[in-house]
């Protein structure tokens, strides 16, 4: 073929296209069409019985449809199979991730086949057994690459008897060493049950410099040989060039380049000083955090450059070094000369100031032309590439033109694009570059590729630059352009990329040197080897397969239990992999070493392994190369690894689980088990001591008696003693129990309970006290009547059946104590006075149907007296004086509820003018006589008889927490709310006396009855408390456990009591992770610290936790939800709110069995139905546990908490002789240490070791691969960190007893880092004593410690800066804790001793450092500010910008990392620090956590607080949808109670503006309020809304005034749903 011009280029390429071109556009034509039987090719058909038959290598062009024969016999294998029953699987191999996908799809797409593709990076080198064995199951066809397939293999996770067709996709790579060849010579011909084979390639020849028909028939030959198979061809190729279009070959010719002699001399000087420096430098040790040796990486950076300026010119070659600075990992920032990246760092600088020197101003020039590129740019960029961008400035006039650009070498790929794109002749084409996915910093990963190609195939990306990744398998149907840069280098790779052109008249360009003969020759030989290719394959169908000719079989290691099979070449794969497991840092890479000897001609070589491997060292047999030598030591490595079972019954590294039969999470686990997402249904126990049947008995009883005394904060207060009935006896801290009761206007009532004895009642007695409990707590809580609403009959609940109101889970008696017996020492007596009174009212109630008999009570009226009392109030049960009445207890037969008698109103009578108190509603009623004539139908005969002005009983209140005083009548400064004058007057009624019925019962009996639900409430939680607590049965050394660390153990936060378990169980956190990691350091000795800490993970988890309280039903006795006093029920009460069981148990017991639930939103946790079901998080039943073990770690210590982790299934036991096995084994490293330096770091300590071994242990990091000693501190750091998180938060928690759980985390957060750590290190010069073998780490503690010192030395050091210290100085000052644990054989006493002055002083609440994200987001959320948070890229670097809205403004703040969340924390910091400079500071108060107000942000107000806020879950109902406009917002207003506050707040979140601040205000009985809302630079909008009668309503009406307001101002546009 002649040379082309560049005219002849352009013509073709403009040519229109043709029918049979758009045909094959379509993805192949037939690759994505769903194509039937009789759609296929005759070529096709052929090749697909020829499969049938036996097993066939199809060998036909790129783009004849090889895959399409593929699916047809993978169909018909798999109707076979199904037909058979048969759960064999087909397996298609493909060599590359990206053919892996594109299978795939095309499978799914043509075949009902469940098929699916595994890969790498999927995750699949964390498979088990298990997890292969369910994917075999479950699919028919599983596409993979032949690694992974190789691997599962040997794992024995697959084998070939569960395989019926083994596909082969490009199987021309089945030669050498490749997993293709391993599968079928390691596996296929050793088995007897052998699947179908097919293959598929464009070139079963892949060698190269083959040119005759004998070198393609050894090389055919070899390939059926290995794959058993024959290679299919076809005799008439007609019907093939019809369907598959060829493309146009041609040739483009281009100059001879001479490299500037001075330029390339230059950079070989500079190379050559830099390496004589870079050989100075480096050193073995070196080898252990370095990806490759120094002078090794510096070499490759040298040829890189210098390949790029002989083959592409000055400009490309300028550009390389930038492109190694930028993509290596060259780290240009650090000022230490000694560290090593420094150093290949300087060469690039310096290489990069000797190329600028030779650039000119004529670049720009180059860059900018848009015409034809000239000679004269020859001093810039090579005539090769000079003649590549004229050839594809050729193609500008074409609608759409995809071209792909062959290049040899990725740092090509790299430059040329650069190029193409600052070019302005090329700035009309999109270009990019794909490369191999390869472990190196250069390779593109599998998700980019697949990205640039789809790009590619879209024509988003014109020209794509690709290195030989791209010539097999890839499918682009409208490529229309290939150009080799490079000339191919075997016939298979020429065969392959001309294959890529598959677009109708497309062009497959060579670029060859003018006079070069090497190039002429190259191209030849690959023709002829195609021709040869072709004569050698005419004729082979007829031929026999060749049998693999048998083999001396390689040594083998074979686990019997499973069949795995490791051999010589897997094996070393294999002892990488397992040091690639082993724990390591940027310091320190685990990997192993071999040392070779020679001995008697044969070489041997001795294995070292890191020195948290299972084993150090082996020696291994002789062999005749090194690389064999290497072979065979890591076979018999890989030997002894699974026989000490570092390796597994797989032949993998020891999955990182806990064992069966000790703390691992077992299978059955439930799955998400112990989140907060996860929501379980369970039951709830009841107190024993509440239980039983005695009162529905006919008959005298004998109970235990307990006094309930009651005394007040304002002392004039009277409440009234009551007695508490049951029958069983209580524990001794249950009984004499004293708690706190919260009232309004910060009254506080101490309730006092102590045991009393026992009472006797007779039958009489008996139903006289279940008497007034029905009266009282169905009159009081209740209702004594009930409406039917069918009938309109009123009931009353007296008359009726009353056992079922005294169920045999509730039974007790609360009775008044006589004011006597009450001041006396002897055994209390009942108040049988006010019991008798109240029982004679129930049984008038029961024997009279009032309302109706109630004139038969009186006979005779009396006249109003001027100015003066009557003597007799008429009542319905009789007339009594107005001092019988005065404060006494009354009852409304008309209501049928209580009150008390607070006054007589003598200028009021029943034909007074109705006032409105009984209705809020003010509805027209003339007098008090109409209003009951027309409301309950009773005619008043007393009309002139004075009104009494009684106080009305209200319902019970939860007075278990004071949190609610804030929400009463006073605020927080204990001054007057301006709206409690309104609330004086409510409560109060006028009451006509005949509608009352008097009981002889003191108001003050009613103010200690209310008292009664909650101390009940209480004391009942107490018995749960001591219920569980006899459960659990035991009592360390004799000490019982107080009952009020039990229940503070079992109640949550969401039960808002003065008390929860966060502050135990952050206790006990720290106790179980001591007590698991001591447990497991000991019991383990030979695993490394990744093991143990994977070991501790499970053991810890809240899975785990949660498995095991469940099992000892720990979940019945968590409190999650507040005290209802609305549900609580008193014996002989009925439910007037009854919450019927939903959930279909119809015990009290939940079965764990019971479905869960992650999704409803709308479940409602702690509230629990009648049976006491309730849901709780699934994570609060973790909680729990580990609030227990903080509990009896209080209480009895760790004796105590390790007794009860025993009993709930925890391994805890400390075996004495574990320790002293743990110290014998560190003495073996005490010969290989000085002791001046032991005497040293003593000192400093200020602790002698018994054991010097274990404090050589803790100062050795891995790093110092060379010491003698082969030890390192991981597994003493994994100890010490435990044991240092327990004595830490211990003393937190015992220093600061008034704080809640979140400072408390906080505080231990603070306490227990590595920041703390490593500045406790340098401050006491403890990292003099480490002995490592890292440069890299060296220059970093010189750094830190230059920072540290950088501070005055009493000033308080930074938590957190923007100078880290090295992870390796915490690690340090956590392994000589746990160096110090053992050594003291587990005591302490003696490591807290050490450590409390090592790291003194602790922060506490007053100069706590929080995280500044945290700061500044508890700032912003003090003061409704909205946080805007921005990310974007610059090259490796995060940039983090923050903005925060004030009311005056806006502050942002950037910051730049590698890591995102380092880049928001340094962002958080400037921002901080902006914020502080106006005055805006976050101070902390001591009391609960709490923070003071951000007075310089508008702060929110109270009652803003107490109200709805914007919450994620309300979008649905309450949405503001941003619309273009960015200032404007569509809002969706829901008219329902808190909907327009809750769409106010959502729009202010959207739109990033300041939350709107309620002020409102008491108006008489009713309430408004006003809102301010500032909008950025704009003035304040204050709006007041209408008159409500509740405050929640007025608050809603401003929100709802205000959002119409914005909508005025353009805001915002409403929308009334």
């Amino acid at each position: 073929m002649e040379e082309m011009n560049g005219n002849r280029l352009k013509r073709c390429l403009d040519e229109k296209e043709e029918p049979e071109a758009k045909m094959a556009k379509k993805e192949g034509s037939w690759l994505t069409s769903k194509l039937k039987d009789s759609d296929m090719r005759s070529y096709q058909l052929e090749a697909y019985e020829a499969a049938l038959r036996r097993n066939t290598i199809v060998w036909l062009e790129t783009g004849a449809g090889k895959t399409m024969i593929a699916i047809m016999l993978m169909k018909e294998i798999a109707r076979q199979l199904r037909a058979e029953g048969d759960k064999r699987i087909i397996i298609f191999l493909a060599p590359t991730v990206h053919l892996v996908h594109q299978q795939c799809s095309v499978i799914k797409t043509q075949a009902d086949l469940r098929a699916e593709e595994y890969y790498g990076a999927k995750g699949m080198d964390d498979w088990d057994f298990r997890c292969w064995q369910k994917e075999a199951c479950e699919k028919e066809v599983m596409v993979m690459t032949p690694q992974i397939f190789l691997d599962s293999l040997r794992n024995a996770f697959i084998t070939l008897d569960m395989v019926r067709l083994l596909i082969f996709d490009e199987c021309h790579r089945a030669t050498g060493n490749h997993p293709y060849t391993r599968i079928m010579l390691e596996y296929y011909h050793k088995t007897d049950h052998k699947p179908k084979v097919f293959g598929m390639t464009a070139s079963p020849v892949i060698r190269k410099g083959v040119s005759s028909a004998e070198d393609c028939e050894y090389q055919i030959s070899e390939l059926e040989e290995i794959l058993d198979s024959k290679v299919f061809t076809l005799e008439d190729r007609n019907d093939l060039e019809v369907h598959v279009p060829m493309a146009i070959e041609i040739k483009r010719y281009y100059s001879s380049w001479f490299v500037n002699v001075d330029l390339k001399g230059q950079l070989d000087s500079l190379w050559t000083k830099f390496d004589t420096t870079a050989a100075a430098m480096e050193n073995p040790t070196q080898k252990q955090f370095l990806e490759k040796s120094l002078r090794a990486k510096l070499s490759s950076f040298h040829g890189k450059i210098l390949y790029c300026l002989e083959n592409l010119g000055i400009l490309c070659a300028y550009e390389a070094v930038k492109v190694c600075m930028q993509r290596d990992g060259v780290a240009l920032d650090i000022e230490e000369n000694a560290s090593p990246h420094v150093l290949l760092s300087n060469y690039l600088k310096e290489a990069l100031q000797i190329f600028k020197g030779y650039l000119s101003a004529e670049v720009c020039d180059l860059l900018e032309t848009e015409a034809h590129l000239d000679p004269v740019y020859m001093n810039f960029i090579s005539p090769k590439l000079c003649e590549l961008v004229n050839s594809v400035n050729a193609l500008r006039n074409q609608k759409q033109v995809l071209c792909m650009i062959f290049v040899e070498r990725i740092i090509t790929a790299k430059v040329i694009c650069w190029l193409i794109k600052k070019l302005k002749l090329l700035s009309h084409l999109s270009c990019d570059y794909m490369t191999g996915n390869t472990s190196a910093v250069n390779g593109l990963t599998a998700k980019r590729q697949k990205m640039i190609m789809d790009s590619f195939r879209e024509g988003k990306v014109n020209l794509l630059l690709t290195t030989d990744v791209a010539e097999e398998g890839i499918d682009v149907h409208n490529c229309s352009c290939v150009i080799r840069f490079d000339l191919p280098k075997s016939v298979r790779s020429y065969i392959q990329s001309r294959g890529r052109a598959r677009y109708a008249d497309s062009l497959y360009v060579l670029m060859l040197e003018r006079g070069n003969e090497e190039h002429k020759d190259l191209l030849f030989e690959i023709f002829r080897s195609e021709r040869a290719m072709q004569d050698a394959t005419s004729s082979r169908d007829k031929t026999t397969v060749p049998k693999l000719s048998p083999k001396d079989d390689a040594p083998l290691y074979t686990v019997s239990s499973t069949g795995a099979t490791v051999t010589p070449d897997s094996s070393v794969s294999l002892i990488f992999s397992y040091c690639q497991k082993l724990p390591g840092d940027k310091y320190f890479h685990p990997k192993p070493d071999f040392r070779y000897e020679l001995s008697g001609g044969f070489s041997e070589c001795t294995l070292t392994l890191p020195p948290n491997a299972a084993f150090r060292h082996l020696k291994g047999p002789p062999a005749k190369s090194n690389q064999h030598a290497k072979k065979l030591v890591c076979l018999e490595a890989c030997k002894k690894l699974h026989e000490m079972k570092a390796l597994d019954d797989h032949l993998l590294p020891l999955s990182e689980q806990l064992p069966v039969h000790t703390l691992a999470k077992e299978l059955n686990s439930a799955p998400g088990a112990g989140t907060t997402r996860r929501k379980e249904l369970h039951g709830s126990a009841t107190a024993d001591a509440l239980s039983g049947t005695w009162a529905n008995v006919l008959g005298s009883i004998t109970l235990q008696a307990y006094s309930l005394f009651f005394s007040c904060n304002i002392i004039e207060e009277n409440y009234p003693p009551f007695i508490f009935l049951m029958k069983e006896e209580l524990d001794e801290d249950v009984a004499r129990s004293e708690m706190d009761l919260f009232l309004h206007n910060n009254k506080v009532v101490k309730a006092h309970a102590s045991p009393c004895g026992q009472v006797h009642l007779d039958m009489d007695q008996l139903m006289k006290s279940k008497s007034f409990h029905e009266l009282f707590f169905n009159g009081v809580l209740g209702k004594l009547y009930h409406i039917t609403k069918s009938s309109g009959v009123r009931e009353k609940i007296l008359a009726m059946d009353n056992t079922a109101f005294w169920p045999s889970t509730n039974m007790y008696m609360l009775l008044p104590m006589s004011q006597e017996s009450s001041q006396s020492t002897e055994s209390p007596c009942i108040d049988w006075k006010t019991i008798d009174s109240c029982f004679s009212v129930a049984e008038f109630l029961k024997a009279n149907h009032l309302p109706m008999g109630l004139n038969n009570f009186h006979k005779e009226g009396i006249q109003r007296q001027d100015d003066k009392k009557p003597e007799k109030i008429h009542l319905v049960d009789g007339s009594y004086g107005f001092h019988d009445l005065k404060d006494m207890i009354v009852f409304a037969i008309h209501t049928g509820r209580f009150y008390y008698v607070a006054e007589l109103v003598n200028d009021a009578t029943a034909d007074s003018p109705f006032d409105g108190s009984y209705d809020s509603a003010k509805p027209s009623y003339n007098t008090y006589t109409d209003y009951f004539k027309k409301k309950y139908g009773i005619n008043l005969h007393y009309k002139t008889q004075p009104l009494l002005w009684l106080k009305q009983c209200h319902k019970a209140h939860n007075l278990l927490s004071n949190r609610g005083q804030e929400d009463g009548s006073l605020n927080s400064n204990g001054e007057s709310d301006s709206v409690s004058p309104a609330k004086e007057q409510q409560g109060y009624v006028y009451m006509p006396p005949e509608l009352l019925i008097r009981l002889d019962v003191s108001k003050d009996i009613l103010k200690s009855f209310y008292l009664l639900p909650s101390l009940v409430h209480r004391m009942e939680s107490k018995m749960l408390a001591s219920q569980l607590r006899r459960a659990i049965c035991f009592r360390p050394d004799g000490h019982q456990i107080p009952v009020d660390l039990i229940l503070e153990a079992l109640t949550t936060r969401r039960c808002a009591e003065d008390f929860s378990l966060e502050r135990l169980e952050l206790l006990g956190d720290s106790v179980l992770k001591y007590v698991v990691s001591c447990n497991l350091f000991l019991k383990y000795p030979r695993k490394h610290e990744g093991h143990l800490s994977s070991l501790r993970s499970s053991a810890v988890c809240n899975a785990t936790l949660h498995r095991l309280a469940t099992t000892r039903k720990l979940q019945n006795y968590i409190r999650d939800a507040p005290f209802d006093p609305d549900r609580w029920l008193a014996p002989g009460e009925r439910t007037w709110r009854p919450v019927p069981c939903k959930c279909g148990v119809d015990s009290r017991e939940v079965p764990l069995t019971h479905p869960t639930d992650v999704e409803n939103s709308a479940i409602k946790i702690g509230v629990a139905c009648d049976l006491g079901h309730r849901w709780l998080c699934s994570k609060t039943v973790s909680d729990c546990l580990e609030a227990l073990i903080g509990a009896y770690y209080v209480s009895g210590g760790l004796e105590a908490a390790c007794l009860f982790m025993t009993w709930v299934g925890i391994d805890c036991e400390h075996d004495q002789a574990l320790v002293e096995e743990a110290i014998r084994k560190a003495s073996e490293f005490s010969s290989a240490i000085e002791d001046k330096n032991i005497a040293s770091l003593e000192s400093k300590l200020g602790y002698k070791f018994l054991n010097k071994g274990l404090l050589l242990e803790a100062i050795t990091h891995a790093s110092q691969q060379e010491a003698s000693s082969g030890c390192c501190y991981q597994r003493l750091e994994f100890l010490g960190d435990s044991v240092l998180d327990l004595l830490i938060t211990w003393h937190l928690f015992e220093s600061h007893k008034d704080i809640d759980q979140g400072e408390l985390t906080d505080l231990r957060s603070a306490s227990v880092n590595n920041e703390k750590f490593a500045q406790a290190a340098v401050k006491h010069n403890l990292q003099k004593h480490l002995l490592h073998g890292s440069d890299l780490l060296l220059t970093q503690i010189r750094d830190y410690v230059k920072f540290l010192k950088s501070f005055p030395e009493d000033a308080p050091l930074p938590t957190y800066s923007k100078t880290k210290g090295p992870k390796v100085l915490g690690d340090l000052v956590e392994s000589i804790a746990g160096a110090i644990l053992i050594d003291s054989k587990l005591n302490l006493g003696e490591v807290w001793r050490v450590f409390k002055h090592l790291l003194s002083p602790f922060p506490t609440p007053d100069d706590l450092q929080l995280h500044p994200l945290r700061e500044l987001g508890e700032i912003c959320g003090e003061a409704g500010c909205p946080l805007g948070t921005e990310f974007r890229k610059e090259g490796d670097q995060t940039i983090a910008k923050l903005s925060v809205q004030l009311k005056d403004g806006q502050l942002t703040a950037e910051g730049s990392d590698k890591l995102k969340n380092t880049a928001l924390e340094q962002a958080a910091l400037v921002l901080l620090d902006q914020m502080e400079r106006k005055g805006i500071s976050h101070k902390r108060s001591v009391w609960r956590g709490k923070s003071e107000r951000v007075q310089d942000i508008l702060p929110c107000s109270q009652e803003q607080t107490k109200g709805l806020s914007p919450v994620e879950g309300h979008h649905s109902k309450h949405s503001s949808t941003r619309l273009q406009d960015p200032t404007v917002s569509k809002v969706s207003i829901d008219m329902k109670r808190g909907g327009p506050r809750t769409s106010l707040f959502q729009l202010c979140k959207d739109m990033s503006w300041v939350r709107p601040t309620f002020e409102p205000r008491a108006s008489g009985l009713r309430f408004i309020s006003k809102v301010i809302l500032h909008l950025p630079d704009s003035d304040a909008v204050e709006v007041e809304g209408a008159e409500k009668a509740d405050k929640k309503s007025s608050m809603d009406s401003a929100a709802l005034a205000l959002l119409y307001k914005l909508g005025e101002l353009g805001k915002c546009i409403i929308e009334e749903c």
